[in-house]
């Protein structure tokens, strides 16, 4: 079949380079928002008296009338086509005539591209950020909840001091936080119109860049032509928001799976989100938490395979740019896959406090508050951390924790001790005591609660 370029050449290529050249396998999917750039340039073009008013109604109407068609079944993709952009005018023109054939004028396919997966990319921002509002919002709800159950926290792995589910938990929330002002201040850079670049050096037509930057909900355009057509900084600097969201989703993901490990067991994961095994009936497995940890990788590649892509190549458009959009689609189909998942996860997962809490007193992680008691009562802190130290070894020798020690006990290793030493090393002391902004306190964790629904508000 003769392309719509042809004229230079006979346009009848090779099946074989035909299937290697096309990429409306996967660029179908920016089809509203290329029917919508067209019904702008349209109005632009009609508004500028480049071609007559009824002939820009006459195509609006036309575009319109395609992507009803498409939204309802009625019309299909042609997959011998060699893009999205290709199919369109191609069914305008023939639904049009002559008409339908003014429509690329003072364009090419080289900005056309550009300005759809600005605008496919926008769109798709926007839900990722929905999505992780949701995230953050069931974080929230659980730490609220648990804002004074008492759990270990870790250093090294290792239990290190005490502090509750809920200031863990909005750790991850502070993450998300930050992941959305990445992605906010991304999407301010990938909402500039490269639409009148045309295919580097701009055009002879009297164009209204900026009406038709305007009409399609852009904050500028973009002011060089052949930065225009070869910029691709948003796709990478998106994949980039992506994966850094995506290492803090596969954290959580990794803490899910030990919580709710046998040897764990601080968390039951809702059965909808967990599988069997095929000869292990006692298994219940957290394969999706599994799968947000391994499909990061994925998201890595993709933004490794954009960045090795674009790095060799000289202004302005190459054809080596059409690799984009596979790498960018699947690094955004996949977030929102894992982000969609992983919001019931956290809502229905069941916290265990008696577990967690059993966990902070075997770990002796009220030790340093057992030192801060003597030292308080005049002993020197390096005298107070040794005699702290030999308290936790007896209790390990005989299968204690440091408070089912008794009062007799800890007088054999200093006369300092009394009767109140119990409530400074009580777990529930040792996590009100820490009241420094930021800190585990259930006051300063309720103030971060606080903070991040009005920032999510």
């Amino acid at each position: 079949m003769s392309k719509m370029w042809a004229g230079r050449t006979s346009g009848i290529t090779d099946s074989i380079a035909d299937d290697f050249n096309s990429s409306i396998h996967f660029d179908c999917k920016m089809y509203r928002q290329d029917i919508t750039g067209s019904m702008a340039h349209a109005l632009m073009l009609g508004t500028k008296g480049i071609i007559s008013k009824a002939d820009a109604d006459t195509l609006i109407d036309g575009l319109s009338g395609i992507l009803s068609d498409l939204e309802s079944g009625a019309l299909e993709f042609d997959m011998s086509c060699e893009d999205i952009h290709m199919f369109v005018e191609a069914v305008l023109t023939e639904r049009l005539g002559d008409v339908g054939k003014k429509l690329h004028t003072a364009r090419s396919r080289n900005d056309q591209v550009a300005l759809d997966l600005r605008m496919y990319l926008r769109d798709e921002s926007d839900e990722i950020a929905a999505l992780i509002r949701n995230v953050i919002g069931a974080l929230v709800g659980q730490a609220e909840k648990y804002k004074a159950a008492i759990m270990p926290g870790y250093t090294h792995l290792q239990r290190a001091q005490p502090v509750t589910f809920g200031h863990h938990l909005m750790a991850y929330a502070m993450m998300l936080l930050r992941d959305l002002e990445r992605l906010s201040d991304c999407r301010k850079r990938m909402n500039i119109s490269p639409i009148g670049s045309c295919a580097l050096a701009g055009t002879t037509y009297d164009t209204d860049r900026r009406l038709e930057a305007r009409e399609l909900g852009f904050d500028g355009i973009a002011l060089n032509s052949l930065d225009g057509v070869s910029d691709r900084d948003f796709c990478v600097e998106l994949a980039s928001v992506l994966s850094i969201l995506m290492m803090h989703l596969s954290r959580m993901s990794e803490e899910l799976i030990l919580w709710a490990s046998w040897e764990f067991k601080f968390i039951e994961l809702d059965d909808a989100y967990t599988t069997g095994s095929s000869i292990m009936p006692q298994k219940k497995n957290p394969d999706m938490a599994e799968l947000i940890r391994g499909k990061t990788g994925r998201v890595y590649g993709d933004l490794t395979a954009l960045l090795t892509v674009l790095k060799g190549l000289p202004l302005a458009y190459n054809k080596d740019m059409q690799e984009d959009k596979e790498s960018i689609f699947d690094a955004v189909e996949t977030v929102k896959m894992c982000l969609e998942v992983l919001c019931p996860i956290l809502q229905t997962m069941r916290p265990l406090p008696e577990n967690m809490k059993r966990a902070a007193q075997k770990g002796f992680i009220n030790a340093t508050d057992l030192a801060d008691y003597l030292v308080k009562h005049g002993l020197p802190f390096r005298s107070a951390y040794k005699i702290s130290g030999q308290l936790v070894a007896k209790c390990i020798a005989e299968g204690k924790v440091l408070e089912e020690l008794t009062l007799s006990e800890y007088k054999q290793f200093s006369e300092l001790f009394e009767n109140d030493l119990y409530d400074e090393i009580s777990l529930e002391t040792c996590v009100e005591k820490r009241i420094s902004e930021g800190g585990t306190s259930i006051k300063s964790v309720e103030a971060q609660i606080e903070y991040v629904k009005s920032k999510l508000s």
